[in-house]
This record gives C-alpha cells, sequence and structure tokens, in this order.
C-alpha cells in the first residue's frame, strides 16, 4: 500500500493533540494506522530477537545459578561487569480439574473440609448460558455480571464486510 506524501511520521503524531489527529482527513488516518502497524511488527520482531539474544547470553549461567540455590524456578541474579542481569523463570501450575474435584470429594468424604485446601471457582460460559431455557437463564442472572472491554477501532481501506 502507497501512503499520501503528506503522511505524518509516528514521531509527528506523538507530538500532536488528540484534537488535530482527529480532525485529519480519513485517508491520512488510515495511512497512520498502516505506520503504526508496521512499527509495532517492527518493535515486536526486534523485542523476540533482543530477548533471545540475552537468553543466548545468559541462560545457562541462570540455569546454573538456580541449580546452585537447590532450585527449578525463581529468580536468580547474574553480575555482568558494573550490571546486574535478574533472570527470571516463573513457575506456571496447572492442575487436572477433574482430579482435583475428586481430590476435593474423598476430602469430604472423610469429613474435612475441602475449601481449606481447595479454591474453587464457577463460571458458566456464554455458549451455555445462551444455550440454556428462559426459564432457567433468569435463575442465573442474579449471579452473573457482564463488564464491557476498552473500545477498539481500526480503520479498513474499502467498504469490507462488517462481521
Amino acid at each position: 500500500m502507497t501512503y499520501p506524501n503528506n503522511t505524518p511520521s509516528v514521531d509527528d503524531m506523538l507530538n500532536m493533540s488528540t484534537g488535530e489527529l482527529s480532525q485529519m482527513p480519513v485517508d491520512l488516518l488510515v495511512a497512520l494506522q498502516g505506520e503504526l502497524d508496521h512499527a509495532n511488527k517492527q518493535l515486536k520482531a526486534a523485542n523476540t530477537r533482543f530477548g533471545a539474544a540475552l537468553e543466548v547470553r545468559y541462560a545457562t549461567r541462570a540455569e546454573e545459578a538456580r541449580r546452585g540455590c537447590g532450585k527449578d524456578t525463581g529468580t536468580v541474579r547474574l553480575v555482568d561487569g558494573d550490571y546486574t542481569v535478574v533472570a527470571d523463570l516463573p513457575k506456571r501450575v496447572e492442575w487436572d480439574q477433574e482430579k482435583l474435584a475428586q481430590i476435593g470429594k474423598n476430602i469430604a468424604d472423610s469429613g474435612e473440609n475441602p475449601a481449606e485446601f481447595i479454591d474453587t471457582k464457577f463460571s458458566v460460559s456464554e455458549r451455555k448460558y445462551g444455550a440454556l431455557p428462559e426459564a432457567w437463564r433468569k435463575g442465573f442472572e442474579p449471579a452473573r455480571t457482564v463488564k464491557v472491554g476498552t473500545l477498539r477501532l481500526r480503520l479498513v481501506s474499502g467498504r469490507e464486510e462488517v462481521r
């Protein structure tokens, strides 16, 4: 896609007020959106490459430092010249929901309170909620709160079909 010659740069845009931006002709807004999309892709690629370079440089040392502390995950600090490298390998625990439910049942059957050990979160997917009979949906409504996300606006060239 070719952009108009007078398309503001990302730096120009940062120095413009929101009001000035909002009054630009739509073809310039579309062009600027293209510039921002391109800049985002470049920044994402640069961050990925930079992260990979840091990993090549420090991952082995961080693993050795973690092993020296007797841990598989967590944060270690490495010294490189006058700088400290903070290497964090977070722990991500996932629980098998069916097995955990059975464990909770076993705890309850033994006379103990499973809530002392197990956190329970109930949810209903919107698809399933929408498929409920009307009378049932009314029973669920007091427990349901709908929140909205952040408005995202995107300009597309031509008259694309609305999805």
